[in-house]
């Protein structure tokens, strides 16, 4: 519910390609200099300099030493490069990758065919043979998507278990998940009933994760600072206020006003500002320090993530399942994250970042705080893509912009790539490995960790 009351105030293996030099003349009398070592995923995507504030809540919320906590992070980041790399290699046999373990050392991909066992061992993970390959967990998903009618509250929750190989319907009673399936037409040996009497609802009620008020009554958290073209802001959740809405910050001066907002069926939006306001890639941690983002590198299943929001701070857990959907009051929504990590009114909006990248704005969930719970977020790079937003980071040129729509398999900074997309830079094809959006000090060749020469 809104608040309606405005108050005044570790090293990893890492599977490289070789490049072969030949013809080189034989007279040459001097040895060429070495070729300088690549950077690691880590290094690439921050995770060999984090912040205390993080670490902190990771210690504090997964139970970890400082150590385990900053080899979990590296870990995590070198991971997400392997694990893009198997999926593009394996293709229509990929059925999925995830972490395990406290420090996240343990990276597990899926196949549905034995034979790919060797390379995923050889590419730096365990191999798991299951049944179903990932694209047909997804036709399945769509089907019970599909036949979610009304409101749906017996049924709120449907995700995609890379680690059960299955799809997952949350229920309120068996009857009613069975129900469901039958009318999806969907084979119920793809499909595990979890009953549960949790009932998720958008948590209403500029720096990530401070406070901001719509049209003077209701309160919600802001996600993440971004620009469009000269327009300075910050994504948000669309629950938390219609396109035209007004805003004031955690100050209460006047701030902006949200730009665009959908919701149900997605939750995104984003808010520009006035002149007052200036966006930042600062998120706040615990005792009010900031910690910086540096962009929006998807983590996998599995990893560590951390939620900053108004009414209760900040908050870490682990990612349970990408591309949920739920069922709230107010309707369906797809594409969400879902996560273990507590949340309560009023810290809609704010956000998700693991380590130092960017992951989503929450959404909602059920449970509390004080009890624990399960949350959903908004994944960030679909709001970023959606309206042309560019993340700001602690990386990034300041008024740099998303580009405009260009020519296919091109590369530009501020663009969204998914895993499996492919650019020509140079006359050089490369393949994503991880999903994130472009900056400029991450151009394909310089950033083995997202992408990979074919």
């Amino acid at each position: 519910m809104a608040h309606r009351h405005v108050s005044a105030g570790c090293a990893v293996l890492t599977v490289l390609g070789a490049l072969v030099l030949t013809g080189l003349p034989t007279a040459a009398a001097v040895e060429p200099p070495a070729p300088t070592p690549a950077p690691s995923a880590a290094e690439t995507l921050g995770a060999n300099s984090l912040s205390p504030v993080v670490l902190r809540a990771l210690e504090r919320d997964l139970r970890l030493t400082e150590t385990q906590a900053r080899t979990r992070l590296v870990n995590e980041a070198e991971a997400g490069t392997r694990a893009g790399r198997l999926q593009n290699a394996l293709g229509k046999r990929f059925a999925g990758a995830w972490v395990s373990g406290a420090t996240s050392a343990d990276l597990t991909v899926a196949t549905t065919d034995a034979a790919d066992s060797p390379a995923i061992e050889a590419g730096g993970a365990r191999a798991v043979v299951v049944k179903t390959p990932l694209k047909d967990l997804r036709k399945a998903k769509r089907k019970l998507d599909r036949s979610v009618t009304g409101k749906a509250l017996d049924t709120p929750v449907r995700y995609i278990d890379v680690r059960t190989n299955r799809v997952t319907v949350q229920a309120t009673s068996r009857a009613a998940a069975d129900a469901l399936v039958k009318a999806a037409g969907v084979d119920s040996a793809l499909v595990d009933v979890k009953v549960s009497a949790d009932r998720p609802r958008a948590l209403y009620d500029i720096r990530g994760g401070d406070a901001f008020y719509i049209d003077g009554t209701a309160r919600c958290s802001i996600g993440f600072g971004v620009t469009k073209g000269d327009q300075q802001g910050f994504a948000t959740a669309g629950h938390c206020g219609k396109a035209g809405a007004t805003t004031t910050g955690y100050n209460q001066v006047a701030q902006g006003t949200f730009q665009a907002s959908v919701f149900p069926g997605q939750d995104m939006a984003w808010v520009g500002v006035n002149s007052d306001w200036t966006a930042t890639p600062a998120v706040k941690g615990e005792g009010d320090q900031d910690v910086l983002t540096a962009g929006s590198v998807q983590a996998l299943t599995g990893a560590a993530v951390c939620r900053s929001g108004s009414t209760t701070g900040w908050h870490c857990g682990t990612i349970e399942q990408h591309d949920t959907s739920v069922n709230y009051a107010e309707g369906t929504v797809n594409g969400v994250t879902r996560t273990t990590v507590c949340a309560e009114p009023g810290d809609s909006g704010g956000s998700y970042i693991s380590g130092v990248q960017a992951q989503g704005v929450t959404s909602g969930g059920s449970g509390d705080c004080t009890s624990g719970g399960t949350t959903f977020y908004q994944p960030i790079n679909p709001v970023l893509s959606t309206y042309g937003l560019t993340l700001r980071t602690s990386t990034s040129e300041s008024g740099t912009s998303a580009p405009e729509d260009g020519q296919q398999g091109s590369w530009a900074a501020g663009r969204v790539y998914e895993v499996g997309a492919r650019v020509t830079v140079d006359g050089v094809t490369y393949e994503c490995l991880q999903s994130h959006q472009a900056q400029a000090a991450w151009q394909p060749a310089l950033a083995p960790g997202l992408w990979q020469r074919v």
